[in-house]
Order: C-alpha cells, then structure tokens, then sequence
C-alpha cells in the first residue's frame, strides 16, 4: 500500500533534501507531494496557538488534503489545521523541539508528531565558539572600524582588551547534545568548564549561583521551559566577575534583555553575544541595537548545510519506522 506524504520544506531544509530522505529510507512505499514554505525569507511567528511558525494553514490545509504523513520544519500543526486533516496520522517536524505543532491536539486527534533532536547540535555549538571569541576578542567591532578607514589603537590598551579562554572557566548553563559540544571544544582551549543543568550528573556540575560567581565566560545553553524563562536577570547578571562574558544561542526568554544591556553600558560585562533575541526580528529602536559591546547575529547557530541534511535524515527515518509499523525513534506526543 502507497503511503501519501506531503514534503512541507522551505528555504533551508528545502524539499529536495526532505525528499531525497525520503526515496532512501523507505523506497517506492510512498507517494510525495510538496509544499514549499516562506522560511527564512519571511521570519517566523506565532500561529494560532503555536510558536515559531510559517503563518501558512490555508496553503497547509490544502496540501494536506488525503495525506497521511507531513514531514516538515516550520509548519504549523494547529487544532484548525487538525480538524480540517482527518486522513493525518504522523507530523514530522525536523527541528530539535516541535514548538509549531500542538502536542495536544495532535494526540486526541490520533496524529503523532515527531522531532529532530541533535539536528543542529554541531552547528550551534561552533557558532557559540565564534560568538564567544568574536565577543572576547572585539573582531566585529574592530572590523567595522578598520572597514571605516579607522585604525584604533587604543584596543591595545590594557583596559580595552579581553581575557583568554585559556586558564579561564567557563560556565555552561544546559548540557545537552549542544552544551557537551561546546565543553569539548572548550578543553582543547585549555579552559575549566563548569555546568548548571538539574537533569545532567557530571563532574563539574554546580548551582547557578556558583556557576555565575566563579566564571569569566558564561554560555547559555538550556530549552525554554517555565522554570528557565527569565533565570538569567539582573541579580544574576551581577553575580558574573566584572569583566566577564555573556552567550546565548539558545532561546531569547532565558534572559531578561534590558538587565543585559544595563550590564553592558555600566560596564560591567566586558562583553555579550546573542544569537537569540525577545523579538524576532529585532523591533527598530531597541537598545539592542545601540549597547556597546553587543556582538549579534539573527538566530542562525544551526544553520550549516549538514544541520539541514541531517534534520531530513532523522525525520525520513521515523517515516520509515512508521511504514514498517514500528515504534518511533522521536515521539512527542
């Protein structure tokens, strides 16, 4: 029997890679029809009830139309979706979190949604590496000057130049797939990790508050949950040495933003770098886009070709476990 899947790709794990998963892993079982969806050239938002989606239910409830299967990243599964998709039994979102799909809904309608963990988990480890240096060693900044005709010696002066990694500790918040990534590459810098996550037993592991008052590099790593929205304000902030260093390439609601540029206009920070923000995309007049000191890139850590290759691999596969009617690797719901 042909399984009818609808390949809802975009501009990054574009259909052809979803596809090509797709012919590999379970060959000739299945028919494929393809929606192409906005992402990345149209940020995403939140849809109905859901987060971080392509704001496409009309095109998706026509896609859908006799499909059993979706495989996706940024559609959105959402109660109206489910309701006007009675033949969907399986939602593959290949994102390391399915936040566009409502987990809920999904179960009572009899639709199992699936995800991609560890998808991006080298990219967005690499990337935290380069922001945590480019923070440190002021590159954009300097960059920009140079760029501008300018030559600034005084980022020779003792006051203005940063510490090395090496020697230094450097506190992890959240050891998962990408944290334990960001600790290895960190040891062959010669540098002292320590790590906050309740959920991990490792050496090395301590209190936030500990964490915070012994490192000179503190990088953010940790899903957004109601415990951690908000871990990281103003009292946390003032806990970090004078002088230290702030990463996040996680979520946006770990950190209160304006304590952070606080932080940074006082001082008190050498340094920040975000990759995740509050808003996305950043609204015109934040202080985000004024605070010195503030290396930023637009919420793209894990994005290498490997991360969208591998997040069409990990999805096709649990298309395959569900042909074949076995259990699947990466159940949400």
């Amino acid at each position: 029997m042909t399984i009818r899947v609808l390949a809802a790709g975009d501009h990054f794990v574009q259909n052809r890679l979803l596809i090509d998963a797709l012919r590999q892993a379970v060959p000739g079982e299945v028919h494929i029809s393809e929606l192409t969806l906005p992402w990345p050239v149209e940020p995403f938002g939140r849809v109905g009830e859901v987060d971080e989606a392509s704001d496409v239910e009309d095109a998706l409830i026509e896609a859908l139309r006799g499909v059993e299967v979706c495989v996706t990243q940024m559609a959105p599964l959402t109660k109206r979706v489910l309701d006007a998709s009675p033949d969907l039994r399986l939602f593959c979102v290949s994102r390391g979190g399915p936040v566009n799909a409502n987990l809920e809904a999904a179960a009572a309608a009899g639709v199992a949604v699936t995800y991609a963990p560890g998808r991006n988990a080298v990219a967005t480890a690499e990337h935290t590496l380069a922001m945590l240096l480019a923070a440190t060693r002021r590159i954009p900044r300097t960059h920009a000057d140079l760029a501008g005709g300018v030559w600034r010696g005084d980022y020779y002066m003792y006051d203005n130049v940063g510490p090395e990694l090496e020697g230094g500790t450097v506190g992890l918040v959240g050891y998962g797939a990408i944290g334990r990534r960001v600790a290895r590459m960190l040891a062959g810098f010669g540098a002292e990790v320590l790590v906050h996550d309740p959920y991990v037993e490792i050496p090395g592991r301590v209190e936030l508050d500990e964490l915070l008052e012994r490192s000179r590099f503190v990088s953010l790593h940790a899903r957004a949950t109601p415990e951690t929205t908000g871990m990281i304000g103003a009292a946390q902030l003032a806990r970090m040495p004078a002088g230290s260093v702030l990463v996040n390439c996680a979520r946006g609601a770990l950190l209160d933003y304006d304590a952070l540029c606080d932080a940074l206009e006082s001082g008190h920070l050498f340094g920040a770098a975000m990759d995740v923000f509050p808003e996305e995309p950043i609204p015109p007049g934040s202080r985000l886009l004024t605070t010195p000191n503030l290396v930023m890139t637009p919420h793209l850590a894990g994005a290498s070709k490997e991360t969208a290759a591998k997040a069409a691999g990990i999805v096709a596969a649990d298309v395959a476990r569900y042909v074949r009617g076995e259990p699947l690797a990466h159940r949400a719901n």
